[in-house]
């Protein structure tokens, strides 16, 4: 979870970020970030970390708050070969699991695009 914010910190295309919401007990940890991004979109990052479980969903939108992609791992996709983990462009296509460093990654390039 620090990982996550100091990446979003240190990131070129991040101009700034809200922390909406942390938990953390026994075994676990919850992070829910807003990210500005420099060309003015969105990216919403929801994590949940266990000991036995990943689940995220990281949603890049635009200013006007059109979805561009969102990652996730919902489990609601089981034909897909890359199950649980998905992408929504709005189409839904596999897509293989994924950080917030490779998101960041991925924004960055299209952006320079």
């Amino acid at each position: 979870m620090l990982k996550t914010l100091e990446l979003l910190k240190s990131s070129e295309v991040v101009k700034s970020h809200e922390l909406l919401d942390f938990k953390h007990g026994k075994g676990f940890n919850f992070l829910k970030v807003k990210a500005l991004l420099v060309d003015n979109s969105q990216l919403y990052v929801r994590e949940y970390v266990s000991e036995g479980e990943r689940i995220y969903s990281y949603h890049w939108q635009d200013a006007d708050g059109k979805l561009r992609i969102r990652w996730d791992n919902a489990p609601h996709r089981p034909e897909m070969k890359t199950f649980p983990h998905h992408k929504h462009t709005p189409e839904v296509e596999e897509s293989e699991e994924i950080s917030i460093e490779d998101v960041l990654r991925v924004i960055s390039n299209k952006m320079k695009k």
